[in-house]
């Protein structure tokens, strides 16, 4: 193998979390349905012959040190890029050098391009002609689901792993490597600070399946025990580490019951119109390190399924709010977010679109094989003329009030059928005097008909 690839310079001091990154796949901790005894991703990294391929998990999961390794065994130049800080022009000045340095010395490169998925359609177009003719191996890093935000183009040139977070005993496993690094806490008593186990799991808990977190906290509390060492007592309890990490650690477990508790208390406190409720429920997931992505989907749901017509805008803040913390991030984009859940809260409410979708999904389960009536279906070749397509069709914006009166456009069993009935409040209101309008006025066609 060869020396293994940095992202530091030499000069600059690493953090811990850097110094005991693994330097071999015996040392990295986690992801055993990927990386265990003869699953295909581990042996093709001891092979040396890794496609291009991209990682997608959480925070601390090993996106990245995997990216090192894969370069490590294949014996390839690593070049590290972040979609964030760089661009196009970047990946250009990188392909340029892979192309000399495979010409030059028979040498491949791994372009690991971390964040992939704050690249655009366009810019990520760039990466395609380079990964077809292997003059990189390119290796993605990305928190979010590749299917929606990679292009198709890409996606279809790349294998994707996804990365699990770690669980409590791999946490547990990669902190005690880091007590060998610590200089003032240990987990011995003898010539250091002791951590009671309690400290220790709430070290564990705090992390919530994140590595690089645990280390960083870890070596936070290393550094302010070793400046403050005369006025700890030992072992260090739960208490002080929750004083030393300046702030009380919320109860929150993002994968467990309490996740699931939080944010239906923020759905219904959003629905029940009660903004204080709301905004604390939004407060208690984000302090306590859920992914504001997440909490911005869930909202982007109340808006169609609480608000829905009442207030059509309610769907556009929501998805607004999605994006701007997608631009900012935190803790910036967050105030977007308690924006949106603002004005849902404050919005009127209605379900009838969640009804209505509910009772027309049930119909074409019951209903799977109606044809659609003649006179709506497309008639583009003489046949189709011929057979009656399209033949009687009304179209509607050329007729009295813009309808088309008397016309059917469901099949013949479900005519008739009412499944969205939208209430008399907020902009509903105006949709259900227009749906009785149009109802009106094709009653009349029906009658004019009945009486000649």
């Amino acid at each position: 193998m060869s020396p293994e690839p940095t992202l530091f310079s030499q000069s600059a001091p690493e953090p811990l979390a850097s110094r005991l990154r693994p330097r071999s796949l015996e040392e990295f901790v986690g992801q055993e349905h990927l990386l265990g005894a003869g699953k295909p991703l581990r042996l093709a990294i001891e092979r040396g012959e890794v496609p291009s391929i991209v990682f997608w998990g959480p925070p601390g999961s090993g996106k990245t040190t995997l990216a090192l390794l894969i370069a490590q065994y294949t014996n390839k130049h690593f070049e590290p890029f972040s979609a964030v800080t760089e661009g196009v022009p970047r990946v250009r000045e990188i392909i340029k050098e892979a192309q000399g340095r495979r010409d030059k010395e028979g040498r491949g490169t791994i372009l690991f391009c971390d964040e992939i998925h704050r690249f655009n359609k366009a810019q990520q177009d760039a990466f395609l002609p380079w990964v077809e003719q292997g003059v990189i191996t390119l290796i993605g890093a990305t928190t979010e689901n590749p299917s929606f935000e990679l292009t198709g183009a890409l996606l279809s040139r790349l294998q994707v792993f996804v990365l699990q977070p770690l669980g409590s005993a791999e946490i547990g496993e990669i902190l005690e490597r880091g007590f060998r690094e610590t200089g003032n806490v240990k987990r011995e008593t003898r010539g250091a600070v002791w951590l009671s186990d309690e400290a220790v799991d709430l070290l564990v808990q705090v992390a919530d399946g994140d590595a690089r977190r645990a280390l960083n906290l870890l070596e936070a509390l290393d550094a302010h025990i070793g400046a403050n060492v005369s006025r700890f007592t030992f072992p260090v309890s739960r208490d002080v580490l929750e004083a030393v990490l300046s702030r009380r650690l919320p109860k929150y477990d993002k994968g467990g019951e309490e996740h699931f508790n939080i944010i239906s208390a923020l759905h219904k406190a959003v629905r029940g119109s009660d903004v204080e409720g709301a905004l604390y429920w939004l407060a208690r997931m984000l302090v306590g390190g859920e992914d504001p992505l997440y909490v911005a989907r869930r909202v982007v749901r109340m808006a169609a399924e609480d608000v829905g017509l009442a207030d059509p805008r309610a769907l556009t803040v929501a998805l607004a709010a999605k994006e701007a913390y997608h631009f900012l991030g935190s803790p910036e984009g967050e105030l977007a977010i308690a924006e949106a859940v603002i004005y849902l809260a404050t919005a009127p409410k209605s379900n009838r679109v969640y009804e209505a979708w509910g009772k027309a999904v049930a119909a074409a389960k019951e209903h799977p094989a109606e044809p659609v009536p003649l006179h709506v279906r497309n008639a583009p070749t003489g046949l189709m003329k011929d057979l009656g397509y399209g033949v009687g069709y009304r179209y509607d914006p050329h007729e009295a009030e813009g309808v088309a009166a008397g016309q059917e456009y469901l099949p013949e069993a479900l005519r008739g059928a009412t499944w969205y009935e939208p209430t008399d409040g907020g902009f509903e209101k105006t949709v259900r005097e227009r749906l009785a309008f149009w109802q009106r006025m094709r009653r009349r066609e029906v009658k004019s008909e009945d009486s000649t």
